[in-house]
């Protein structure tokens, strides 16, 4: 299974769907998740032939509605994640919101993929996967070009990359061999 990870579009529709097309003709992805900020960013993802998965940034009008979740615990090829805009509680979360930081702790998750920095990375912590798939702005004051993943799982296990938009060049990776438990 393959996933493209976005987050951070912040209204630029272009690099967007760039990137979308990248991902629906060469990487073959089964889904594209936006990780927030600029939600409304997502109508660009429709364009392609590809199972879309959204949570809404901290500051999007949707991320205070109760009837819809700021983070989503899903599994994807026996993997679980945590999508989530943020790697930590926000001031702005409902009452209800799950505890990033808790549920790694706990062991609940395998992975949590997260934006709201604009600082792309993979890091293994105690177990738990955390990847930040950096942004699509073409200019960042934090000095990072915009940039988006890839996490490909099968039998064998599970590679996550970081990919910078305007290069192709791989900015991170990380393969881990699947564990397999009787």
């Amino acid at each position: 299974m393959r996933l493209g990870i976005v987050s951070d579009t912040h209204g630029n529709l272009e690099n967007l769907r760039r990137v979308a097309e990248e991902l629906v003709e060469n990487w073959d992805v089964d889904f594209i998740i936006h990780l927030g900020d600029e939600c409304e960013d997502i109508k660009v993802l429709y364009e392609f032939e590809v199972e879309v998965v959204l949570v809404h940034g901290v500051y999007c009008r949707h991320y205070q509605d109760p009837e819809i979740p700021n983070r989503l615990l899903c599994q994807f090829d026996g993997y679980r994640f945590l999508l989530t805009h943020t790697d930590t509680k926000h001031k702005n979360d409902l009452s209800g919101d799950p505890d990033p930081q808790e549920l790694a702790v706990a062991g609940e998750v395998d992975l949590v993929l997260f934006g709201h920095s604009h600082i792309p990375g993979i890091k293994q912590e105690n177990g738990v996967i955390w990847l930040n798939p950096g942004h699509l702005k073409d200019e960042d004051k934090k000095g990072y070009g915009p940039s988006f993943a890839v996490i490909e799982t099968d039998d064998e296990g599970i590679l996550l990359q970081i990919i910078e938009l305007n290069t192709g060049k791989v900015l991170e990776e990380l393969e881990i061999e699947r564990d397999i438990k009787n």
